[in-house]
């Protein structure tokens, strides 16, 4: 029960990160960390009306181990930090490719885990998936990596060793209550915040602006972690790693619906890719449902 909603959570999850870029169009004038900040302590908010919600005093983060409360932030600080140290020390397209590479690193970490086991249709699947999200930030063009932009590549890659490690780690957290995310968004806006003033100018928001922020922290840069923490703890973390690529995918369609962006022979591709991809890494699941309904 708990991994059919731990993977119901996960589709949630991915559903709320392919708004980010649609809402961070409302936001481009903000400085990253402070977005960052502001986004943060919107979802560190949510955290707390859910401890409200659930009679959970705030004393009880406190009392969360420190090894939970090290990973935690690691991976929501530590992944942002640089990711947007990485877009400003590479181009936008090379810097994604780069940290795209996360949902394919969740599928390989994962053989490590315990009673988890790596299976071809796996890996095959994530690579189909990769593929599709290379020719979405591609544009169907290729990409021109240039040496001086090395440590924005290196960010990138960083980020994306950050944010795989932090997901499939956590799965041996699952004893860590989901609240303690309140605690590690409460600890990210503040380090963030602490970065904004020591690398930023701070930017007064208009109104559109503050209902960007509002709606990424209740989304893809806040909310979604509550759904995420829950899912990489509970739901077939390969299959979650595969259908990740369903981000930029949603994210560039969104855009497209919203008249931001074109729809292109790329994007058409790019469907086809991720979506065989994801059915390859089901492969498991598809054999179950076969044999349920042809038996």
């Amino acid at each position: 029960m708990k991994a059919k909603k731990g993977n119901i959570f996960g589709i949630l999850t991915i559903l709320l990160y392919s708004s980010l870029a649609f809402f961070s169009i409302l936001t481009t004038k903000i400085p990253a960390f402070e977005l960052t900040a502001m986004a943060f302590s919107v979802a560190s908010c949510v955290g707390l009306l859910f401890l409200k919600k659930q009679n959970i005093k705030i004393k009880e983060l406190f009392k969360i181990e420190p090894k939970a409360w090290i990973i935690g932030i690691s991976g929501l600080f530590g992944y942002h930090f640089f990711y947007f140290l990485a877009i400003k020390n590479a181009p936008a397209v090379e810097a994604n490719l780069l940290n795209y590479l996360w949902p394919l690193l969740i599928v390989l970490f994962s053989a490590f885990l315990p009673n988890e086991k790596l299976r071809w249709f796996h890996i095959v699947g994530a690579l189909l998936g990769l593929f599709g999200a290379f020719l979405l930030v591609s544009k169907g063009g290729s990409f021109n990596f240039e040496t001086k932009y090395l440590w924005g590549y290196i960010f990138a890659l960083i980020a994306a060793l950050i944010w795989s490690s932090y997901s499939v780690i956590s799965r041996t957290l699952s004893h860590v209550p989901t609240y303690a995310v309140t605690g590690f968004c409460i600890a990210t806006a503040i380090l963030s915040s602490v970065c904004h003033f020591i690398f930023e100018t701070t930017v007064v928001p208009n109104s559109k602006e503050l209902f960007g922020v509002l709606m990424l922290g209740l989304g893809p840069v806040g909310g979604a972690f509550y759904l995420w923490d829950y899912s990489v703890k509970n739901a077939d973390i390969k299959l979650l790693g595969s259908i990740s690529y369903f981000t930029p995918l949603l994210s560039t369609l969104l855009l497209v619906v919203l008249g931001y962006a074109d729809f292109t022979t790329a994007i058409t591709l790019a469907c086809i890719f991720i979506i065989v991809g994801s059915f390859v890494s089901s492969a498991s699941y598809l054999k179950a449902i076969k044999k349920f309904f042809f038996r």
